[in-house]
């Protein structure tokens, strides 16, 4: 008898959370490490690369007077947009830090590469300080929480400050590179991290070749470098930041998960899935992240495309009883609202 093609089932999640290492106890550094003073060398990276993408958005608008928007440079906005926010939110977070579906090296590669094209650093690097992040939640160690940093008005404005932007220019724990330990015995993963400033480039590139051969001009060439290349840069770092500010203080908290978190209607659009971050912390594992069918999650929609198309496989999502063990209660019964900030 000739085989099944049937695809298999989704794998179901039956706990709440686990770190992705293999041994969390005797691989990961201790959650007070702290770290020494960054180097001006990087310090100085940083914040060009903080403040370029901003420079691109002024450039933008300023060739906008008078000029026009062309359909060219909207299609090379949002379609670089798309592709770049997905290799964050699918391969560098999804597939690489959480593990919450497996796919074949082409695939693996295209994500990484792609997520390397949203210049938010190399593969290992973004997959280390999140996964220190999930160990140490809105606590000390966290490198990007919006509630460390005092009480009040004014601790409330440095640590939306410190979780959105002003982490970037911190020092990073001397011992970052521990939570990686699994990806780093893996060719792929180190090749795609080694190169990241070649990705970086070529992200570059591509919308600014694409808009001077359909313009057939230099100055299409170069509103396709602004648009699809910096103003896009900007645009995603942005919204990936708000993740970690925006959705640790604003929005609902459906399942008990120990921290802040917060799910997010408005990130949960922009940010393709990643606004319902209450969802995540509570279920770290799953592929999917909007678990009501009113949340829409375009990763999880992508993952199931890959899925679909034989191209990912076993893919986790909780159960529905996992789903009801985290769910918080209050007097208006399941998913009670918590308080718009904290």
């Amino acid at each position: 008898m000739a085989e099944s093609t049937a695809q298999p089932p989704l794998n179901p999640v039956a706990e709440s959370t686990v770190l992705p290492v293999a041994d969390p106890v005797a691989e990961l550094p201790s959650r007070g490490t702290v770290p020494g003073r960054v180097s001006t060398a990087v310090w100085a990276a940083n914040l060009i690369a903080v403040v370029l993408p901003f420079l691109g958005l002024v450039a933008a608008a300023l060739f906008l007077w008078g000029w026009g928007f062309r359909w060219v440079d909207l299609g090379l906005l949002l379609g670089m947009y798309a592709l770049t926010a997905l290799g964050i939110t699918v391969g560098f977070h999804r597939l690489f830090t959480h593990r919450s579906f497996q796919a074949n090296g082409a695939v693996q590669l295209a994500l990484g590469v792609l997520g390397s094209m949203a210049v938010e650093g190399p593969l290992l690097y973004w997959v280390a300080l999140h996964r220190r992040h999930h160990q140490n939640s809105d606590a000390a160690g966290d490198p990007h929480s919006p509630h460390t940093e005092g009480k009040g008005v004014v601790g409330l404005l440095r640590g939306l400050w410190h979780a959105h932007v002003g982490w970037v220019f911190q020092p990073d724990p001397p011992d970052l590179y521990r939570y990686v330990k699994d990806l780093q015995q893996s060719r792929l993963p180190r090749l795609v991290s080694a190169l990241f400033l070649v990705w970086v480039v070529i992200g570059l590139l591509i919308p600014a070749a694409v808009g001077g051969l359909v313009s057939g001009t230099w100055m299409g060439a170069w509103l396709g470098l602004v648009w699809g290349g910096l103003v896009r840069v900007f645009l995603v770092h942005h919204v990936t930041w708000s993740v970690n500010s925006v959705c640790h203080l604003w929005g609902m908290r459906p399942y008990r998960t120990g921290d802040q978190s917060r799910n997010n209607f408005l990130f949960g659009v922009l940010a393709m899935g990643e606004g319902w971050h209450n969802s995540h912390h509570a279920f770290p594992t799953s592929a999917r992240h909007g678990l009501r069918w009113w949340q829409p999650d375009a990763s999880y929609w992508f993952i199931r495309l890959l899925w679909l198309l034989g191209l990912a496989r076993n893919v986790k999502v909780p159960t529905k009883e996992a789903e009801a063990r985290e769910r918080r209660t209050g007097r208006n019964g399941p998913g009670t609202a918590a308080p718009s900030a904290g």
